[in-house]
């Protein structure tokens, strides 16, 4: 089972007018919500993490491991998408990746509305939070539910 993990507006919220907090790892605290929603999922799936974020490659795999578990987050390993040469926007990025992978157990977690023009399949796996809010516990158990339906085409 798969997680493809936005940060900005999942993890990491912030209001328009500020900016979020940094950690001595360099990287922006993740809202306590988002922390206790993830993990739940992680416990309940032992779902691996791809990393969509725009900041995928800012950090190694083993440091993206670390800054995860530094913020409660227990997770041994995390991978992320390729890195983006071709300057893709996240619709294009994730849907590439899709063509040349196979698995039909996974979720989507962004916030980016551009994932609305996903293909029927990947679209019905994605869960969109909300910018200011990021991901709650409340979205848990549609998580849960994606993960554990068959893959759907139309």
């Amino acid at each position: 089972m798969l997680i493809l993990l936005d940060l900005d507006g999942v993890m990491v919220t912030a209001k328009s007018w500020s900016s979020p907090m940094i950690l001595e790892d360099g990287f922006s605290v993740f809202k306590p919500k988002a922390i206790k929603a993830l993990n739940m999922i992680i416990s309940k799936t032992d779902a691996q993490i791809i990393l969509t974020t725009s900041h995928k490659h800012k950090y190694s795999l083993s440091q993206w491991v670390e800054i995860f578990k530094f913020r409660g987050i227990n997770i041994d390993k995390i991978d992320r998408l390729p890195e983006n040469t071709e300057n893709l926007n996240r619709l294009e990025e994730i849907t590439k990746w899709f063509s040349t992978i196979e698995t039909d157990r996974f979720v989507i977690i962004d916030d980016d509305k551009i994932l609305n023009n996903l293909p029927f399949h990947l679209k019905s796996r994605l869960i969109q939070t909300k910018p200011m809010i990021g991901l709650t516990a409340e979205r848990v158990p549609d998580v849960l539910e994606i993960l554990q339906r068959p893959l759907e085409f139309v």
